[in-house]
Parts: structure tokens; C-alpha cells; sequence
């Protein structure tokens, strides 16, 4: 996942065959902002309903998408704001311990099914 997110849907697109201007169309988008999007040039994440309809369209990962664009999930913003004051500590520990950063990951993925 070392690509942007511009970048991702460019190569995406491309790999559909779609012009910026059929995908923008088929978005509801006007095809001018999803160029700012493919270069990473954008003013502001997309909102998530936009992420997943590319997702959706490009047949990509939507959950990969949302965190490409620095957009935080909708069902995620609540448990962030209250925990807020705990992320750097956790992302911390996960940077120095792999197998703790695992666990977190595996909980994470049950916590999902």
C-alpha cells in the first residue's frame, strides 16, 4: 500500500478503461474534480459515499481508499474522538512491538466479522 491515492484510482481507471470524463459521469462528479483527485491535488478528502462508489466502480478496497485519502470512516470518527488522547501512545507501542501491533490487527479484523 505504498501508493497514493490519486495514483490508485488513476491506474484503476486506466486498467477499466474509463476516461475521467465516463467515470466522473457515472460518480455524479464533475470530471475537473476527479482529475484533482487523480493528482492528488484536491483541496479535501472526498466524502466516504464518493470513496466507495470508486471503490465500487474500480473494483478496489474501499477501506484501503478511505485511509489512502486521509479520510477517517464514518463508524470509526466516534470511537477516535473519545479515545483521542490515547492514539499516540498507541501508535507508539505498535511501532516498537510488531507482535503487540499483530494482536491489535487481529482484534481489529474479528471485530469486523
Amino acid at each position: 500500500m505504498n501508493q497514493s491515492f490519486g495514483h490508485l484510482i488513476r491506474q484503476a481507471r486506466k486498467d477499466k478503461g474509463y476516461s475521467q470524463r465516463e467515470l466522473a459521469e457515472k460518480l455524479g462528479l464533475d470530471f475537473t474534480y476527479l482529475s484533482k483527485l487523480e493528482n492528488n491535488r484536491a483541496d479535501y478528502p472526498p466524502k466516504e459515499e464518493v470513496i466507495r462508489a470508486l471503490a465500487t466502480h474500480l473494483d478496489l478496497d474501499a477501506e484501503e481508499l478511505i485511509f489512502l485519502s486521509g479520510r477517517i470512516p464514518q463508524n470509526d470518527e466516534e470511537v477516535l474522538k473519545q479515545h483521542y488522547k490515547n492514539m499516540p501512545t498507541l501508535f507508539r507501542r505498535m511501532r516498537e512491538n510488531p507482535e503487540f501491533a499483530q494482536k491489535v490487527f487481529q482484534a481489529a479484523q474479528e471485530a469486523d466479522q
